[in-house]
């Protein structure tokens, strides 16, 4: 069994806070700052130029690809770290796309993060070759996947209200009609016990500064499956993605591969963050942390449903069909959460009327969500919301 009160210790949390934002960003791991000084000053401060080979920095986007590939149910050596997101999203969809010319439709959802729907709207005007972003309800993915689809892009959880799709069925669906799947783990990479590898997903992107807890801005990572790891064609032909960055060749030529997905310089310093944050999840079971997760997320479903009447329930009722989040409506939902942040209960805002928490096993325990509930309960029954300062409208929700 996974020992959650040594992982929990393992993590900085400021006296007083109860932290249900770990899926938006993750807290701080405590050995990430000796880890990252020790990049800096004993390997770029020491080593300087050397370091890409004596400390080995140009193999660390693979290395941790592993690392985080044990995590998401992945075949090792098809997860590369690097870039953005919003980068990875961009190139396993232009891919997939490549791959399956004679169609075009990209069927996606209306939960999806608008981020994705962006990149796939921008890649289908640079392309110019009649695409179209199909998006449908969450619930009507599966009747919708037909031979017209050339590849499914479908965020596991959506970000507002924790909805799981399942990544199995939906997969199979689309293989059965010769349609490619892209699966986004922004919100599941961490939080859920994602199989990647038994659900047959062709390409998967997500972040590792939410529930991996590698620090604001961590690189992003992107899965290729074995059947297409050697054939893919990169978008982004980078010259790390290169067969031999340093033959220094004017004509590109794929390396073999995940690492054919990789595109610049990988970010060291970001990288040492996550090596150190990575190491928190040596040790845990992910079946053990999807059942503590649901156990938290019932605990506090329940005693808010209890003491909160006027707080209205976004997310699936059943825990199986949601991931490691729950989200209230609330028409002053904004100011609502003002007031619980100034009471130490972090959480966040999503437009129009989403109150949204986030519960990480590896860090927060039944007591952290009892706590967190008598405070909502006093923050809510006793309309503390409604003040000025709690109204204004901060750049970041």
């Amino acid at each position: 069994m996974t020992d959650f009160a040594a992982t929990k210790a393992l993590f900085h949390i400021p006296d007083g806070m109860i932290y249900l934002d770990g899926n938006s960003l993750g807290p701080l791991p405590k050995s990430a700052p000796a880890r990252v000084a020790r990049a800096m000053t004993e390997e770029w401060g020491e080593m300087l130029i050397t370091g890409w080979n004596k400390a080995g920095w140009m193999a660390k986007a693979t290395e941790l690809g592993d690392r985080v590939a044990k995590l998401i149910g992945a075949e090792a050596g098809h997860v590369v770290m690097g870039d953005t997101l919003s980068i990875k999203v961009y190139q396993a969809l232009a891919s997939a796309l490549e791959m399956r010319p004679e169609r075009k439709v990209i069927l996606s959802d209306s939960g999806n993060f608008p981020s994705d729907l962006y990149m796939a709207e921008g890649l289908i005007k640079s392309l110019g070759q009649g695409h179209e972003l199909r998006i449908v309800a969450p619930e009507e993915i599966d009747a919708h996947i037909t031979e017209e689809v050339a590849v499914t892009l479908i965020t596991e959880v959506d970000y507002r209200t924790g909805r799981l799709h399942d990544m199995k069925a939906l997969t199979a669906k689309a293989h059965s009609v010769g349609a490619l799947t892209i699966w986004d783990l922004a919100h599941t990479a961490g939080a859920t016990d994602v199989k990647l590898a038994e659900a047959g997903a062709d390409f998967a992107v997500g972040c590792t500064y939410k529930y991996l807890n590698g620090g604001p801005g961590a690189p992003a990572f992107i899965y290729v499956a074995p059947a297409h790891a050697d054939t893919v064609r990169p978008a982004l032909s980078g010259w790390l993605g290169h067969e031999a960055p340093f033959a220094f060749d004017l004509g590109y030529r794929a390396g073999a591969g995940i690492e054919r997905m990789r595109v610049g310089t990988p970010p060291i310093l970001a990288l040492a963050s996550l090596d150190a944050a990575l190491d928190a999840w040596e040790g845990v079971d992910m079946g053990d942390l999807r059942a503590r997760s649901q156990e938290l997320t019932q605990l506090f479903l329940q005693e808010l449903e209890r003491r909160c009447p006027m707080l209205t329930l976004a997310s699936p009722r059943d825990p199986a069909q949601r991931g490691s989040q729950i989200s209230f409506r609330f028409e002053q939902g904004y100011p609502a959460m003002q007031a619980l942040i100034a009471r130490g209960v972090i959480g966040d805002f999503r437009a129009p009327d989403i109150m949204r928490f986030g519960f990480t096993p590896l860090f927060v325990d039944a007591n952290d969500v009892l706590r967190a509930c008598d405070v909502i309960e006093e923050v809510m029954r006793g309309g503390l919301w409604d003040r000025p300062e709690y109204h204004a409208r901060a750049a970041v929700t």
